[in-house]
């Protein structure tokens, strides 16, 4: 079992390293000729399945195994790849390669990197200047300027200076190679076609209102436990909501290019509204029924007053859209009160017409 790799696009590696270890530390990962899959499912909370290219983030790709594709399944954890990621960022070269020391599997991962003090000094002493500037071509600075004898023929030190500001750090991250029949048991939730897709606002944007609503809540629900007391009764100040100590958010969106966030609870109620966004046409090959009998062609013939909602709690759904630090585009399809499934594409950055997808599986809660 052999793999070896260098790093090619470290800095999207990095912001879905950590998106994914937002939600959990460890991740299943699966790589074979062609593809990097992360899976992560947290005891609670949404799930995340990721299909990545591998000449997306890998460069000179080499892996081998027993298994058919040279199929190799590891249990890895998240914190201490982000770690090395961070490291490897702004690095001249990386890579990556499955090793063992004392008889533990190790993913090993050397970061060359270049030292900027010494690069500033390689570039005054090649411009002919000393120490602090000082130009030893003026005699009054040289004290060697007149003296044959302290003179010295001048030699290329390209490569000398070179090795002298390269800097050579190696991370290693402990894994487990997962057996392949145990990794099968993996499987990816099943979802009932849903009710509306809809392309999403920038994700960070909505971040920030999601997480203004949930601060908001979390602020009314502790000023009513600090107010009330035995017979006190507090007045709804809004029409809609029902009292939680954990509110959840609602998102809602329909068919005519609608996404509303909504926090609804005895204290307060409060929307955001997105509008204009586009509802993609559905690829009809792909649908097992045909088009006008999908239950979006329902939801868009209802009106735009007609929505699928889903409800989200909070700090969760805020992990799930640190994802929009990728800035690839986002499709939403919303089962109507039983799930929300999100896909995020990871455009190439030499390819810009190439995507990866990363998937979220968000489960609704009961009202």
């Amino acid at each position: 079992m052999r793999f070896r790799t260098d790093l090619k696009n470290v800095k999207t590696f990095s912001k879905l390293v950590a998106a994914l270890n937002s939600l959990e530390k460890i991740a299943w990962v699966r790589l074979d000729d062609d593809t990097a899959r992360f899976t992560v499912i947290p005891d609670t909370g949404s799930q995340v399945w990721a299909s990545l290219s591998a000449d997306l983030i890998f460069d000179n790709y080499n892996i081998q195994s027993a298994e058919p594709n040279n199929t190799i399944n590891l249990e890895l954890p998240l914190g201490p790849l982000l770690r090395a990621l961070k490291s490897a960022s702004g690095s001249s070269y990386a890579n990556l390669r499955l090793t063992k020391k004392e008889s533990l599997p190790m993913l090993s991962m050397t970061i060359h990197t270049m030292t900027k003090d010494d690069t500033d000094k390689v570039r005054g002493a090649a411009a002919g200047h000393g120490y602090n500037g000082a130009d030893l071509d003026d005699p009054n600075n040289n004290p060697f300027h007149n003296d044959p004898d302290l003179l010295f023929p001048q030699e290329p030190l390209e490569l000398t200076l070179r090795r002298e500001r390269e800097k050579i750090i190696t991370q290693d991250i402990p894994v487990r190679v997962l057996h392949p029949d145990t990794v099968e048991t993996i499987m990816q939730p099943r979802v009932r076609e849903p009710d509306v897709h809809i392309v999403f606002p920038p994700l960070l944007q909505l971040k920030a209102i999601s997480d203004r609503f949930t601060k908001l809540a979390a602020t009314a629900s502790s000023s009513s436990s600090s107010l009330s007391g035995p017979g006190t009764f507090f007045p709804s100040t809004s029409g809609g909501g029902s009292a939680s100590r954990h509110p959840k958010l609602l998102l809602s969106a329909n068919m005519h290019g609608s996404l509303r966030l909504r926090l609804a609870t005895d204290a307060l109620d409060i929307t955001s509204v997105w509008t204009g966004l586009e509802n993609p046409d559905l690829d009809a090959s792909n649908l097992p029924m045909p088009p006008e009998e999908h239950p979006s062609a329902r939801f868009r013939a209802a009106g735009p007053d007609k929505w699928a909602t889903v409800r989200l709690d909070g700090k969760d759904w805020s992990r799930v859209l640190s994802v929009g630090r990728l800035e690839g585009r986002v499709i939403g399809c919303f089962a109507d009160d039983h799930a929300l499934i999100l896909y995020v594409y990871v455009p190439h950055t030499d390819d810009m017409t190439a995507e990866d997808v990363v998937t979220y599986y968000i489960t609704s809660y009961s009202a």
